[in-house]
């Protein structure tokens, strides 16, 4: 039997990408942002107390006050690590719809988007982003200095994600945002929810399991597991505990887990202890909660649930139908009707939303989704959908719009949605359903940040939740009047809606998420559920009732019943933050922030195309390493790498160096390396070894373009290149060694269509990739010869859910210099198989599926997520060496995703066992692969 080793070069700036951002709304998991913005924004910037802020011209005013408001917060924000000065740019993003806020080095900056959702904090989204993400500079700060030694940025990412715990970074932050302000989500009873509901449960769940996430169940995420311990740290061990912690990691990084043997030092407890106890704190806190008050237990009305599984804003169609929107860890969010009997009936998917949200009146449902740009995806589009019931159409009724939360009249002529414009100017629209014309706006003089509207049955009036940094207010708006109901409140107010003459609406008076009913006249507020966990999403129904979702131990559930008002009650809501409020003692750090007007200039792109941060060692393979110089920019349009490599086999060095320019609808890219080479060849019946060194240039331009619509992503790329070679001090090579490899041409064209996927998936349902490439030597009389390849890959639903089938068939055609040249996929085991003749076609068949969940923690070694297997059929130049009946290997692989020493990286490994057709008189081969994702 054949043994193969298949790895996965492993570089520091792989290992850096863990930390490569800090991010605190993230939204598709990503990691850190790498996408441009079109060449038409005009870019001015402000320096101000250490904060270099760059920003789209329209965000003029919003620049102005961070200007005022980071400078004068940050020594507040940073004091229980001991940081008060600081040096950062920060960089204000406008043309996105999604909600997000990081912080990064390679290189260093920290950008906030200031587009808010639709649903989060009771005070001003970019303060909202500051007082969070001013602390993970505070804790870059500590861990690394202010004025870093040259070029070491991408050297301490690699250790922040090897020596300390993402969850300590997120966990330290949210306290910190929680105990500086009168809001954050530490206060969020929702946003904790899930982990109380697990706790109270009976669900114990492992430290790797909360901290890493199940393919299975409602997990609490490493945001709340590191809010809960940093908070019982701070409550334990006091207000610099934090500090301490990462002191001793900067005094001793070279040890083998470094953080869980710091926390020991001062806790008395590693990692996983300290965890536990934790969650018996939990435990006990939130048992004496539940006790200060009668829960009610609401009935189901969805089928019962064996894996996590949310059915969001549920809706009632008729007597015996209920429309929802479902998601689940084995199935990407859906319309889906359920039946009085329980049976679902699934609808159509839809595209990413930022929060679920969808309208349904008169047998019209709207909703709305994000749609990016074909090239720019820092620009991105909140659009409105439509589905009519009757036609069974679906419609577009909007592009390249920035609408959020649309919701229906009763007769479903119109639509009101929040829009947001670049200047971050808030504003209420109201929307002709049939034209998708704007036929009304609404002025909003305040400039309130606004959520969730909703008409009531005369469609004159609307409620809507309005959001400033003294707290979130419920307003009514009637013949363009504005009253506000509930005025300033830290409550996490959210999605009024009309039923009679009443509003109702979610907050969380007693420190549970449940649903409320006020009077606007009288302003009464009464409770109209006591759910355990949470109470949401109110609608009417029939007969009197209210359908609404309720939390459970899986997600969001369906009930409906009558309701009867009852006390707001006691606020109960255990604060956990509270310790660290009253060790910081600051109050709220937006009180008193200046009015002062800084001088903004214009910030070229044109001359800041070059930002130095890193010079990182590199390992290519076991006989070539060396060090590389990198820069990138802060508006990711230039990346430029340069480096040196000593090649141990040769002997010699090689200097490389790299330019992509990405501002441009194609991008460019130049590709240089001297290099040393060595071949062997046949002289004489004897083999000669020769060497040489060679300039090699390499030019590249890529149209990449892509576009996403309800719940499919389409994806082009068009690419050219060449390139020229020139080789020199050339040793014992023969003379017809030719020196000089003159332009090559290469094409490209790439098109790929998948749906959404979720954690499961091992592949798209359904998806298509085909390729094609042609290489020729046009310019090379010495040189003839050329390639064509067609490749096709072809991805279908397997007999369960999450299983895949592949089928790709894929050609090439090869002449003169490129004839044993390889551009398409192989069989399994190609490399380790003596071909009969020269590769002309494959035809390969995958089944691959997952068939255990186990989430096992295995001491501090491993976390097993999840088992998966597959069988393989692969056939090579049909008709020639194989035929339908025969492939040429065939056999079965073994895979498994886990954590490795409890390192955020989720790691595959795998063995393949592939058998040879027997007329190649080749041992069965194994193969063993390694890879690695973040």
């Amino acid at each position: 039997m054949t043994i193969k080793y298949k790895n996965k070069n492993l570089f520091i700036k792989h290992l850096a990408i863990l930390t490569l951002s800090l991010i605190s709304s993230s939204v598709f998991g990503q990691i850190f942002s790498t996408a441009q913005n079109p060449l038409s924004v005009k870019w001015s910037y402000i320096s101000s107390g250490g904060f270099n802020i760059i920003y789209p011209r329209e965000l003029e005013k919003e620049a102005q006050r961070m200007s005022n408001t980071l400078p004068l917060i940050y020594p507040r924000v940073g004091l229980s690590l001991q940081q008060q000065k600081t040096s950062v740019p920060l960089i204000l993003q406008n043309r996105g719809t999604i909600a997000n806020g990081f912080v990064q080095l390679a290189p260093r900056k920290s950008e906030f988007f200031a587009t808010p959702p639709q649903y989060f904090d009771s005070q001003d989204w970019l303060n909202n982003l500051a007082v969070h993400e001013l602390r993970h500079v505070a804790q870059f700060d500590k861990l690394t200095g202010t004025q870093t030694n040259p070029f070491p940025e991408l050297v301490y990412f690699a250790y922040f994600g090897a020596g300390i715990p993402t969850w300590f970074f997120e966990g330290d932050a949210v306290v910190n945002e929680t105990a500086l302000t009168e809001s954050g989500r530490g206060r969020q009873p929702n946003w904790i929810m899930p982990f109380r509901a697990s706790i109270l449960e009976g669900e114990k769940f492992s430290y790797s399991k909360a901290y890493f996430g199940s393919n299975k169940d409602v997990t609490p995420g490493y945001y709340q597991t590191g809010y809960a311990m940093v908070a019982n740290m701070k409550a334990q061990y006091g207000q610099f505990i934090s500090d301490s912690l990462l002191g001793d990691i900067r005094k001793r990084p070279l040890r083998l887990y470094p953080f869980s043997r710091s926390l020991k030092k001062f806790t008395k407890q590693n990692t996983k202890n300290f965890y536990l106890s934790t969650q018996e704190k939990l435990k006990q806190e939130w048992t004496n909660q539940l006790k200060k008050d009668q829960k009610e237990n609401y009935l189901s009305v969805n089928k019962k649930t064996t894996l996590a599984t949310n059915y969001f804003l549920p809706v009632r169609l008729n007597k015996n139908q209920i429309l929802t929107l479902k998601e689940s860890k084995q199935e990407a969010r859906y319309f889906v009707i359920i039946n009085d009997d329980k049976s679902e009936q699934k609808l159509f998917g839809i595209g990413y939303q930022e929060q679920p949200w969808f309208s349904y009146k008169n047998n019209t449902l709207i909703w709305d989704e994000i749609r990016y740009d074909p090239r720019y995806k820092q620009r991105s589009y909140s659009v409105i959908c439509s589905y009519n019931f009757i036609t069974k159409k679906i419609r577009k009724l909007s592009s390249r719009s920035r609408l959020f939360s649309p919701s229906l009249s009763n007769d479903a002529t119109k639509i009101i949605a929040a829009k947001v414009e670049l200047n971050n100017q808030f504003n209420l629209v109201e929307i002709e359903t049939a034209s998708g014309r704007i036929l009304k706006t609404y002025p909003n003089p305040e400039n309130e940040i606004l959520q969730t509207p909703a008409f009531d049955e005369t469609g004159k009036k609307i409620a809507y939740i309005g959001v400033t940094e003294q707290g979130k207010n419920l307003s009514l708006l009637e013949n363009g009047t504005k009253k506000i109901i509930i005025a300033n409140s830290r409550q996490q107010l959210s999605r009024p809606v009309f039923i009679g003459e009443q509003i109702l609406f979610n907050a969380h008076f007693n420190g549970t998420d449940n649903i409320y009913a006020i009077d606007p006249q009288t302003k009464k507020i009464e409770a109209l559920t006591n759910s355990r966990y949470g109470a949401f999403n109110p609608g009417e129904s029939q007969d009197g009732k209210l359908i609404f979702n309720d939390y459970k131990l899986n997600g969001y559930e369906i009930t409906e019943q009558i309701l009867s008002p009852k006390p707001i009650g006691e606020d109960a809501f255990v604060d956990f933050a509270s310790a660290a409020e009253k060790q910081e003692n600051t109050g709220n750090v937006f009180d008193n922030i200046p009015d002062s007007t800084f001088q903004s200039k214009p910030y070229h792109q044109a001359l800041n195309l070059f930002s130095f941060h890193s010079i990182i060692p590199t390992i290519d393979n076991e006989y070539t390493f060396g060090l590389e110089l990198q820069s990138n920019n802060l508006l990711n349009t230039m990346n430029v790498y340069a480096g040196a490599k000593y090649h141990r086999d040769l002997k010699r060095f090689e200097y490389t160096a790299d330019i992509s320019y990405k501002a441009l609808y194609p991008v460019l890219s130049v590709l240089y390396r001297n290099r040393p080479r060595r071949t062997f060849y046949r002289a004489k019946n004897v083999i000669q070894q020769g060497d040489w060194r060679e300039n090699y240039t390499k030019l590249n331009a890529s149209i990449p373009f892509s576009f996403n619509a309800r719940n499919n992503t389409y994806a082009f790329t068009l690419n050219a290149a060449t390139s020229f070679t020139q080789r020199y001090l050339p040793e014992n090579m023969p003379a017809n060694f030719i020196r000089e490899l003159k332009f090559p041409m290469e094409y490209s064209f790439a098109f790929n269509h998948s749906t959404r996927t979720t954690e499961r998936d091992i592949a798209p349902k359904w998806a298509q990739v085909l390729r094609a490439t042609y290489n020729h030597q046009p310019f090379d009389k010495n040189l003839g010869g050329e390639i064509m390849a067609l490749e096709s890959f072809f991805y279908f639903p397997g007999l369960a859910k999450n299983h895949s089938f592949l089928a790709s068939f894929n050609y090439q055609k090869a002449t003169g210099v490129n004839q044993y040249s390889t551009e398409i996929s192989t069989v399994y085991g190609y490399n380790n198989i003596l071909a009969k003749t020269k590769l002309q076609n494959t035809l390969l068949f995958n089944y691959r599926f997952p068939f255990a969940f186990p989430d096992w923690e295995l001491g501090s070694l491993a976390y097993v997520r999840n088992f998966r297997a597959g069988f393989f059929g692969h056939y090579e130049n049909i008709g020639v060496d194989t035929n339908i009946r025969e492939p040429k290997t065939f056999g079965l692989e073994l895979n498994s995703s886990l954590n490795i020493l409890r390192y955020q990286p989720v790691v595959d490994v795998g063995a393949r066992l592939v058998f040879v057709n027997k007329i190649y008189n080749q041992n069965p081969i194994l193969e063993f692969s390694f890879n690695y994702s973040f």
